[in-house]
């Protein structure tokens, strides 16, 4: 009986994947400050969500929905609400998940023992997904964070931005949206 335990326990254990790092799931939007979400943003709040298609749409979809020719896309796209002009700029970013991989790992280790072998199976000791993100940031000339706690602006941005996000993962055909407005 103790065998078998073990045993299970050792297929288990090895069966397994350690999680070093976890990219988090976002299922509508998040607003948090940027450089908590990832290092290498803004200090600012920034709206947050989870980006499944290519890499650069979302700088397609802005160039083309807002006309820019290439111009400021993702430093400062111009929008208005309410007669007010703001603008916004984004940050594509990459949160991977990183795992150990036991197996891999254990049959390396018994091949060197054994045979004092070199790792065979080194560049599968760990593995990466890369899971996408956008990041965006608005600002106006009066206000430095328009998504910050205390700003006037706030619940009026928040709706853009969630129909502007929810725009954009809809459409694949970016050209029809400068035909919405």
């Amino acid at each position: 009986m103790k065998r078998i335990v073990s045993a299970v326990f050792v297929l288990l254990f090895l069966g397994s994947c350690i999680p070093l790092r976890i990219a988090p799931k976002i299922k509508d939007y998040k607003v948090t400050e940027g450089k908590r979400f990832k290092k290498g943003l803004p200090k600012k709040n920034v709206f947050v969500f989870e980006d499944p298609k290519n890499e650069n749409e979302f700088y397609d979809y802005i160039n083309t929905k807002f006309q820019l020719n290439d111009y400021y896309v993702d430093v400062q796209a111009p929008f208005s609400l309410d007669a007010k002009t703001f603008y916004f700029s984004f940050y594509e970013v990459e949160i991977p998940t990183k795992s150990i991989n036991l197996i891999p790992l254990a049959l390396d280790v018994a091949l060197n023992k054994a045979a004092d072998m070199d790792p065979v199976f080194d560049d599968v000791h760990t593995s990466r997904k890369g899971n996408w993100y956008i990041a965006l940031e608005v600002f106006s000339n009066t206000e430095e964070d328009c998504l910050a706690e205390n700003s006037v602006s706030r619940e009026l941005i928040l709706s853009y931005l969630r129909n502007l996000k929810n725009e954009y993962l809809a459409t694949d055909n970016y050209n029809k949206v400068v035909f919405k407005n």
